[in-house]
């Protein structure tokens, strides 16, 4: 290229030319571009759809593990409150006033 350009110059004047090129994208490439990004959008939506999906799947193993938690913190209450009665009757002072009773026999 060098040699090419060594023809034409004379002396005192640039033997470098500067030329404005309009460089566009043809339509193949404006298409490529497009698919490419339609693709990154489409990758994009799908991870966040699959992490929400995966959080929805963690959040509802918590829900469920919570309900059994109350259903078991209930039972545990009520059977505390059985066990607390029986303790308090048994120490009133009106069962300690009680009489044993006798076996009753029946008679034939």
């Amino acid at each position: 290229m060098a040699i090419s350009r060594q023809r034409y110059t004379v002396r005192n004047q640039n033997a470098v030319s500067f030329r404005a090129e309009n460089r566009r994208l043809g339509p193949i490439s404006n298409t490529i571009v497009l698919i490419v990004l339609a693709c990154l959008l489409g990758l994009l939506y799908l991870t966040q759809v699959t992490k929400t999906n995966a959080f929805g799947y963690t959040i509802n193993g918590l829900q469920e593990q919570q309900s059994q938690l109350v259903s078991e913190y209930d039972d545990l209450e009520i059977a505390s409150a059985r066990l607390q009665s029986v303790e308090r009757v048994q120490a009133s002072e009106p069962a300690k006033q009680l009489v044993a009773v006798a076996p009753a026999v029946v008679i034939q």
